[in-house]
């Protein structure tokens, strides 16, 4: 770690360390439990529930159900985005949707789904829709962005569609597509957890946290939504570096020589 990077982690350090103050001390000014718990009393709360029976089964469920609902996503808005960029037909008819999904609040799609979807299925499906418009916006952006110049020689050598994708657009759409990531990663939980709240299916994040309410138990409220808060983080970090391993390993050329033909290709 170089000094530029010790500065920033200690300057992020002391702005976690200032929020948890403050939180601290409206906790003790307000001294009232059933509003307001202290920064302790949640984390020694959430070391509780760790032991508990069905914490894991808990996680797993929400944490497996919005993350495959954000890799729908990601795969929707692609191929969405691609459509897009290659027929302008397509690209009038798939603007205007996308448009409406990021305009309608999250709360109406997850009521309407309930006439036609399970509870369980509702955060998959949630936080697909959710992540869909970031990702097609960030692919659209990168494939407009294209290098003209390369473009040319692509078409000019001829260059199969999934080179083309491979080394003209992934790299052009990567800086796009890694911030999307990161976005899409936050709001897939936060929708996917809202879609819970509402459904309330068992052992979910979201049932959890609408049993807290309902119970006035305000520190398992502030535990459970430390633990949405961190899986976020951890699923942010998982699939930013996925993306990463993915783009190096799509941008390694591996040459062989063919002994007779003495012809280089890539694979």
């Amino acid at each position: 770690m170089n000094r530029s990077d010790k500065k920033d982690f200690f300057q992020k350090a002391l702005g976690i360390l200032f929020w948890l103050l403050l939180w601290q001390l409206a906790a003790m000014l307000l001294d009232k439990r059933i509003i307001l718990v202290t920064p302790i009393a949640a984390v020694k709360r959430l070391s509780q529930l760790c032991f508990e029976a069905d914490f894991i089964k808990t996680v797993l469920n929400s944490f497996l159900r919005i993350g495959g609902g954000f890799f729908a996503g990601v795969i929707t808005g692609t191929v969405l985005a691609v459509l897009s960029e290659s027929f302008s037909l397509a690209k009038a008819v798939i603007s205007p949707a996308m448009s409406a999904v990021k305009a309608v609040p999250v709360a109406s799609f997850i009521i309407f789904a309930l006439f036609f979807l399970k509870s369980s299925a509702l955060s998959f499906l949630i936080s697909s829709l959710m992540v869909t418009p970031v990702i097609f916006e960030a692919v659209s952006k990168g494939i407009g962005n294209a290098d003209e110049k390369l473009s040319e020689a692509a078409r000019l050598f001829e260059l199969s569609a999934a080179k083309k994708a491979r080394y003209l657009y992934f790299p052009s759409v990567m800086p796009f597509l890694t911030a999307s990531f990161r976005t899409g990663a936050g709001l897939a939980f936060k929708s996917g957890t809202a879609a819970e709240v509402i459904g309330q299916p068992d052992f979910t994040l979201g049932d959890m946290l609408y049993r807290s309410k309902i119970y006035l138990e305000t520190a398992d409220l502030f535990a459970w939504t430390i633990v949405i808060i961190l899986l976020g983080k951890l699923f942010e970090l998982l699939v930013t570096s996925l993306l990463d391993c993915v783009y190096k390993s799509s941008q390694h050329l591996k040459i062989n020589h063919n002994l007779k033909g003495g012809v280089c290709s890539d694979e």
